[in-house]
């Protein structure tokens, strides 16, 4: 990494630790008695508060979503191609707010942090969430930074599913909803992948049903299966064949040489799964695989999605992509007409790429043109005055 870093960069960022002391009341009826979200910010809030973005991550995302934390990184924040100085999430106009969530294993109160009542690492004993638990969590910190409406609160995937939930629980509180690449509630194939990762996990021998940290284990291979797993239905069968197609790495056909062969494929799936074992959870990916498959929009509205869009006052932007099988294009078309039929202000697009479901990560010209124009409007918003009581 070079010692300046590029103009359209954050730059350097630091993490911050937000202590929250009175007692959170969970979806499944526990209670935590405090908690703690590690947080990350990029821009400058505004005089009036009004410009506050919220940025929700998927699965396997965390607080640092742009920016470098050294001069040395060699990778920027996870959304770095859409969040900083001229890019569609501007931080010249917006404060960006982005925080690992509760349940996370990068900072915030999880599985490996320490339970009061036993003085040891929760573990598998963490409490079951929903993601109106990390929503409930979310409000107390914009209540700390003394935000009372986002200007927008933005997910792909899973986050998402968390910016839908903001809208309806909190309706007031929200302008924009900008849901990418995600659903009102999994398919039952999603739910199956998701089932398939936990079994791989807690099969390892060096799971101990949930007790590895007290054994002083990890159950590598069991996290980077799940990764494996999970990384396959992330990409398009199109990006794979045209990433690796049957490339060897090593060995050869040829009669007479005994070297194994090894696809492309196969080192690059180890690769990814042997460096998200060393970083991710075991229990945090057991418990975030669960509040996806929980997740059901409409539950407790009768089933019904028009009804429960009916409770959010915002505006909305949806986006999918057309390669996206795990989160296809249709799920994204179910919650449009959902929001139409609820009578609410809805622009859709469909965009183009072989990237699969990580496109909503990945440089997109037409993608970013869209984003930037939608977020230019709410910025377009605050500086005219148009901002929803």
């Amino acid at each position: 990494m070079p010692d300046s870093f590029p103009e359209n960069s954050v730059g350097l960022v630091e993490t911050q630790l937000y202590q929250f002391k009175e007692p959170i009341e969970l979806s499944c009826g526990r209670t935590l008695r405090d908690y703690h979200l590690i947080v990350e910010t990029y821009g400058e809030l505004n005089e009036k508060k009004s410009n506050a973005v919220l940025i929700c991550h998927a699965l396997s995302g965390n607080h640092h979503a742009a920016g470098y934390h050294s001069p040395s990184d060699i990778k920027a924040g996870w959304w770095d191609d859409y969040i900083g100085p001229g890019k569609p999430i501007d931080t010249n106009h917006f404060f960006v707010v982005s925080l690992n969530n509760l349940g996370g294993c990068h900072g915030s109160t999880g599985p490996r942090s320490v339970n009061p009542a036993t003085s040891k690492a929760w573990g598998k004993d963490f409490p079951p969430l929903r993601v109106r638990d990390w929503v409930s969590s979310q409000a107390r910190l914009a209540d700390e930074l003394g935000i009372d409406q986002w200007a927008a609160v933005i997910g792909g995937s899973l986050g998402g599913m968390t910016a839908m939930r903001w809208a309806i629980e909190h309706p007031q509180r929200v302008r924009h909803c900008v849901v990418i690449a995600s659903a009102m509630k999994l398919t039952a194939q999603n739910i199956a992948f998701n089932e398939i990762a936990r079994r791989a996990i807690s099969s390892d021998a060096q799971f101990f049903d949930g007790d590895f940290l007290e054994k002083g284990t990890i159950p590598k291979n069991g996290l980077a299966l799940a990764r494996m797993i999970g990384h396959i239905t992330y990409l398009s069968g199109e990006l794979m064949g045209l990433r690796f197609g049957r490339e060897l790495r090593s060995g050869s056909f040829q009669r007479g040489l005994e070297a194994p062969v090894e696809f492309q494929v196969e080192s690059y799936l180890r690769h990814q799964g042997d460096r998200f074992a060393e970083s991710f959870d075991a229990n945090t990916y057991l418990l975030m695989t669960k509040v996806l498959d929980y997740f059901d929009l409409a539950r407790e509205h009768n089933d019904d999605p028009v009804q429960a869009f009916a409770h959010a006052q915002c505006k909305f932007l949806v986006m999918s992509f057309s390669s996206d099988w795990r989160f296809a294009p249709l799920r994204s078309r179910e919650i449009v007409d959902a929001l139409i039929a609820a009578n609410r202000d809805v622009v859709y697009t469909e965009v183009q790429s072989n990237m699969g479901h990580d496109a909503f990560l990945l440089p997109n010209e037409r993608y970013e043109q869209i984003f930037r124009t939608y977020m230019n409007n709410v910025a377009r918003e605050m500086v005219n005055g148009e901002e929803r009581d």
